[in-house]
Order: C-alpha cells, then structure tokens, then sequence
C-alpha cells in the first residue's frame, strides 16, 4: 500500500526510446514452525543491514515488509538488486526469530496480526473497520518510465485488455486459512474488499484521471490520492505509470520475467500512441470477469480473451501477448532472457501451482510454506 522506490524512475532522454523499470515487492513473516503470519517487522527491520535500509521499509500490518529496488534499463540491474535485498531481509529475518515468504497471503490459520502504527493506517482503519485483510496482503508493484502525465493515462487506456494476462502469471497465494481456497490468487479476492480496488476505467485525460481521484476522495471512497487501488495507476512520486494487478512472486525469476513483460507492454502501448492507434475500449464488466477468472484459474486453466470475449486456454493468451509486445522486448535487450524465464514458467508453473504441487505430495502446509521460503531467499 504504501511502496517506496530507492529512486525515482523516468524515461531515458539520452535519445533513445527506452524505458526504466523498477520494482516493489511485499512479503510476510511467519513463525518458522508453525507457518503463521507474526507482528514481527520491527524486530526484522533492526536487523537489516545499514546500508540496504534506504529500500525496506514497514507496510500496511506488522506482519509485512517491502523492499523497492533502483530503477534501471538493464533485468541483470533488477535481478542483481532483488536476489540482494530478498537474501538479505530473509537473513535478517531468521535472525530476528522468523522466516520471510515471498506469497500472496498467510496459507495457516492463525490470529490478523495489528496494523502499522501509523496515522495514516489508523485513519484507514477507523474509516473502512474490519475490510483489513487476514495476515497479510502481499502485492508486486511494477513502475514504467513514461514521458508525461498524460502520455501515461493514455498507457493506462492501452494496458487494460492485457492485465487479466499479467494477473494469472503472478498467482501466488492459494491457500488461506489452512485450506485450498479454489483460486489461485486468494490475495486478489482479500484485496477486493477495499472500495478503491478496481480495473483502472478508461480515461479521456489526465484532467479526467485528476477530477476522478478527486470525486473519489470526496466520496469517502478513499482518504487520499495514495488509496487509488487501481490495477494500474500513475504514481504520485514518479513520472511513471504503476502496474499493481499482481501477487508477490515466488521467485527472483518470476519477479524478473513480469518486470520485463510489463515494461514491452508500456513500451508497445507508446508505440501504439505515437503512431495514432486507438485503445481497445474494454466494456468493463467484461473486464472484472476477465480479471476474476485471472485470480481463479491462473495460467493452470482458461481466461477471457477481451478482443472478441471468448474463453481461451490463458496460456494461449500469454504466448499471444508475448508475441505482441516481441518487438519491445528485443529492443531492450530483454528478449532472449524472457524467452528462457517463459520456459521455466511453463515447466514448473505459477506460484500457485508450485505450492498445490507441494501440498498433492506431502499433504502439509508445513512443506508449502517450506519450499515458498527457499524460493524466496533463491536457495
């Protein structure tokens, strides 16, 4: 809810068309022998090394804690500053007594651990009362640079028939409560409850976008421009554009893999604006659908092709937007990385699938929570 990024990211102006991306990851603590989500970020924070302190920070419960990686052009920067700051926060985590999940919500049953001890929560808290989530609510948030505010609401318009896509490939949290939920991404659900949270609606301008963020305020919808929970938004900080749809990524690979796919997707979206092609005007309903059957099936079953609202198998859509946003990806260098990460995808399946793969042999969350850890910290 509250991501920090080490700096601000931008568009590159030394003449070439190319994009920064940087990267905000949320993960839980847990008790590392019962698997539940502990008020523990205080204690994690006083261990975390000085010099990486700058990019963690607290969010939204005690049970959770962020981390914001430098901005960069090249996925060996991204990647390099991930691996750092995961090893690092699940260090200083086991040091402090508990263990750090890259997952989208708490799989044990277990008491909602207290929210951050902040004005701004509390106001929150005071206003929406029990719409705060289980244990722990944990989001990826990608920023893009864009050029200016309204060249990004314009990408917002272009980007809304292929979240759905990026929401089935970062499933990561189905269980809850100690249970299978039925959806791959039980966080999504959980995260719904808020009123702000929603597909970003199709803007006319960045005056449009502005005078919605106002009404919305003063509808009491939101306390502040910061509670704008679209799944894609321009940040208030940066001159980027913000893609939030996703659960947090088990895996420094799959992190790497959406952060690239989502910056060809801005990047292809631009091309398409300079060059005069319109947006898809997505009928919205259909949309919530699309995103809904994102969070049950994942990449594992089907997904709502919004150009013609047929079902499809959702990989089939990925392969057709990877092929889509190709072009960008080679002009960033990033394809033949993409390529490779796509295949480890496909062989070994979302987060989602990875942890019901798990629970099917040994029939223990324990061991979920187990293998969730190692692929956190890239063990």
């Amino acid at each position: 809810m509250t991501g920090q990024l080490a700096e601000a990211p931008g568009q590159v102006t030394d003449g070439t068309d190319l994009l920064t991306v940087g990267v905000e990851e949320e993960f839980l603590l847990v008790d590392p022998h019962t698997g539940t989500a502990v008020p523990a970020v205080d204690l994690v924070l006083e261990q975390v090394p000085p010099e990486l302190r700058g990019q963690v920070e607290r969010e939204f419960q005690t049970s959770q804690i962020e981390i914001g990686s430098p901005p960069g052009l090249e996925l060996r920067s991204i990647r390099h500053s991930l691996g750092v700051l995961r090893a690092a926060l699940a260090e200083a985590a086991e040091r402090a007594g508990v263990r750090l999940l890259a997952i989208g919500t708490g799989p044990v049953d277990g008491p909602v651990p207290p929210v951050v001890d902040k004005p701004r929560f509390d106001r929150m808290v005071e206003r929406f009362r029990l719409l705060v989530p289980g244990p722990g609510n944990n989001g990826m948030h990608v920023h893009v640079g864009v050029p200016d505010p309204e060249t990004g609401v314009q990408v917002l318009n272009h980007v809304r028939p292929w979240l759905p896509t990026l929401h089935a490939v970062t499933a990561n949290s189905p269980f809850a409560r100690g249970e299978d939920t039925g959806y791959a991404s039980w966080r999504s659900v959980e995260w719904e409850r808020w009123p702000s949270v929603a597909p970003t609606p199709y803007l006319e301008s960045h005056e449009h976008y502005e005078r919605l963020i106002r009404q919305l305020i003063a509808s009491g919808v939101m306390l502040d421009e910061g509670m704008l929970y679209w799944y894609a938004r321009l940040s208030a900080r940066y001159p980027t554009v913000e893609i939030r749809i996703g659960d947090v990524c088990p895996s420094v690979d799959d992190a790497v893999l959406v952060a690239a796919l989502v910056r060809a997707m801005v990047a292809t979206a631009i091309e398409d604006i300079d060059a005069g092609r319109p947006a898809i005007r997505t009928d919205h309903h259909l949309l919530v659908g699309a995103h809904w059957r994102a969070a049950h099936d994942g990449l594992e079953g089907a997904g709502v092709d919004l150009t013609t609202g047929d079902v499809r198998p959702a990989w089939d859509l990925l392969e057709r937007f990877v092929e889509r946003v190709r072009p960008a990806l080679e002009r960033h260098g990033d394809w033949d990385d993409v390529a490779d990460l796509l295949g480890g995808l496909r062989r070994h399946g979302t987060g989602a699938a990875r942890q019901r793969a798990v629970f099917a042999r040994t029939g223990r969350l324990a061991d979920v929570v187990e293998d969730v850890a190692r692929q956190t910290r890239g063990a």
